[in-house]
């Protein structure tokens, strides 16, 4: 683990300890997905993205007992770019471009969708032998115009090619983007934001600015801008705000953020800036027209009625 040098860290303003820098706290919706819950930050009725994240889920924690676990049969997106980051458990990824992936914690995984690709989140059946446990992070990336029918793409990046190093004494992980001098490896289509931080109680860490930012707190308790922040609350920040966070107990933070992607439509797993593109994917999901899943071809989830 590295140390980054405090020089390249962003200078702090008037708006630090200013609780105006604080724009929204949005609270999460739980989702009944079958075999495990989520709690859903974006996109709600208040606000729709944060930079380009358009869809930001937290899976579980949820315990698994022998013989059982999660199995998302095949399903299409379109327009968008899917993030994947576990913390505890696996997935074992298939899409239609024949990709076959184990996803373990610390990994990252971006799925291009572009003009459009299918996948399944399944388990092995070597895991579910065994009773375990599955937590992670589900997000969406919207793509920009020019790369919205780029051609379908799968990254998978293991956890040690992911940059960690100490700010402020502060562990952290730039998983997509630059922050504190430190660029990732995961690549981006339009100015994107997402690391994770480690506090231990007492510590502080100045976050770095973006257009559009947001802190999840996934656990601990934090005081940003003389707002005590709760676990599972997704806080957004105003414009380039700088902003200071110090953690009273243990905490674990995720920032998500970058430039504003502009207006898009999101309907069941379409993302889009153009409702009559969401509505031929519609159409082309239900007519078959799709790709299938190699090695995963005998289901799928049916458009919702």
């Amino acid at each position: 683990m590295q140390k980054t040098d405090t020089a390249l860290l962003p200078q702090q303003g008037e708006q630090a300890g200013n609780s105006a820098a604080i724009t929204q706290i949005i609270q999460p919706r739980m989702a009944d997905l079958g075999e495990f819950s989520v709690r859903r930050l974006l996109p709600v009725k208040e606000r729709k993205t944060i930079g380009p994240w358009i869809f930001f889920d937290e899976m579980g924690p949820a315990d698994f007992a022998v013989g059982s676990g999660i199995s998302v049969r095949p399903h299409p997106h379109i327009g968008l770019a899917t993030v994947t980051y576990l913390f505890s458990g696996e997935i074992l990824h298939r899409d239609s471009l024949g990709t076959v992936q184990v996803i373990r914690p610390g990994d990252i995984n971006l799925m291009v969708a572009g003009k459009g690709i299918v996948h399944s989140e399944r388990e092995r059946p070597e895991l579910k032998a065994s009773a375990h446990s599955l937590h992670g992070l589900q997000l969406w990336l919207a793509l920009p115009l020019a790369h919205e029918e780029t051609e379908p793409a799968f990254y998978h990046f293991p956890a040690a090619s992911i940059p960690a190093f100490e700010v402020q004494g502060v562990s952290v992980r730039v998983m997509i983007g630059s922050a504190y001098g430190v660029t990732s490896p995961v690549p981006q289509f339009s100015t994107t934001l997402y690391l994770e931080a480690f506090l231990a109680p007492g510590q502080k860490l100045l976050l770095p600015q973006a257009a559009e930012l947001g802190l999840y707190l996934l656990s601990g308790q934090l005081q940003m801008a003389g707002t005590a922040l709760q676990p599972q609350t997704l806080t957004v920040l105003g414009a380039d705000a700088v902003v200071e966070v110090e953690a009273f107990t243990a905490a674990r933070i995720a920032l998500i953020g970058g430039d504003a992607i502009g207006q898009r439509f999101i309907n069941w797993n379409f993302v889009s800036s153009s409702k009559e593109r969401i509505e031929q994917a519609k159409q082309d999901w239900q007519a078959g027209r799709f790709p299938k899943v190699p090695g995963d071809e005998t289901e799928f989830i049916p458009y919702p009625a």
